[in-house]
């Protein structure tokens, strides 16, 4: 069956939306072998200097930092890229990765505030505050891990300066990373339309569904209430939940304090869902599945820890 001869349904919910992914990663892996071969990941690093100098990290891994406010794909395409030639190994690739979730988190910043203040007011500052203090917080102890366990950079704070920059025209860079554009291209596609169908296939059945009703059902220590919250951010999309807080604050049922911690929860709940569901069909295809999957593992890891941390410790202070 070709592509035109598809149920509309399915064109909608499958083959549209995984074209598009497809089309986002073709652009932001042109895009991240274009600056490689410009050789302007010595250039970008060094809005990000200083805090690679402290954590013993690489050039490219400064230049992946700097990217990651404007596209987390070609990104993530810069490290696999720089793991595949050798210029970083599995502990830089896996710290850089966790590096990268603090510019991520700033480009979502904008949509998470214009859509939580005005469903739940005042209390969206601190929801998000206490989101934003998780990032900074898993950030300074990702800094920490990386300048205890990678080797100090001889030269200055990259590790890949010595590498020859020579002048190089915008044709010539274009025409060197269209060369190993199809190649890493077909690797994507091999990996990510099986995965993204699988997990497609998987959502449509009611597989997540079913593990986010056993995960909830298990939530019998909280007010009845907050339930509904931690329901609606976990079974549909965080904006559910937002509207369900609103609507019980609004209607003074419950205080801010309680909104916050139910949204927190669901917020935890929610996000390792999520990771498969979103992150791990695109993830597979530039990292290859075992791979990708450890690196989402350990970001879960930190992420969901982070928000924990910040969720005691705004519980501890409001009691």
């Amino acid at each position: 069956m070709s592509i035109t001869a598809l149920p509309p349904a399915l064109w909608s919910a499958l083959a549209w939306p995984l074209a598009k992914l497809l089309l986002a990663m073709a652009a932001s892996l042109l895009l991240a072998l274009f600056i490689e071969s410009l050789n302007w990941t010595h250039g970008m690093s060094r809005l990000a200097a200083p805090l690679i100098r402290l954590g013993h990290m690489s050039e490219v891994t400064g230049a992946s930092f700097s990217v990651s406010f404007f596209s987390g794909l070609a990104a993530n395409t810069m490290l696999s890229e720089a793991y595949d030639q050798g210029k970083i190994d599995k502990r830089e690739l896996v710290l850089a990765n966790l590096f990268n979730s603090l510019p991520t988190y700033f480009l979502h910043l904008p949509t998470l505030f214009s859509l939580t203040a005005p469903l739940i007011q005042g209390a969206a500052f601190t929801y998000v505050g206490l989101t934003l203090a998780a990032a900074f917080l898993r950030t300074a102890i990702i800094l920490a891990l990386s300048r205890i366990l990678l080797p100090p950079t001889t030269g200055g704070p990259v590790a890949v300066s010595s590498m020859k920059r020579k002048k190089v025209d915008w044709r010539g860079a274009l025409t060197k990373a269209q060369g190993r554009f199809s190649r890493k291209m077909r690797r994507i596609v091999i990996f990510t339309v099986p995965i993204y169908t699988i997990i497609f296939l998987l959502n449509r059945s009611g597989v997540f569904d079913t593990l986010q009703s056993l995960i909830t059902a298990r939530i019998t220590w909280f007010d009845p209430r907050l339930i509904s919250i931690v329901l609606f951010h976990v079974a549909a999309e965080s904006t559910a939940g937002m509207a369900a807080a609103g609507a019980l604050l609004h209607t003074g049922s419950l205080g801010a304090r309680e909104i916050i911690l139910a949204l927190l929860v669901g917020n935890v709940l929610a996000s390792p869902m999520r990771t498969i569901r979103h992150q791990f069909p695109y993830y597979a295809g530039i990292f290859r599945p075992r791979l990708a999957a450890e690196l989402l593992l350990v970001s879960q890891i930190f992420r969901v820890g982070a928000v924990i941390v910040l969720g005691v410790g705004y519980w501890w202070l409001t009691r």
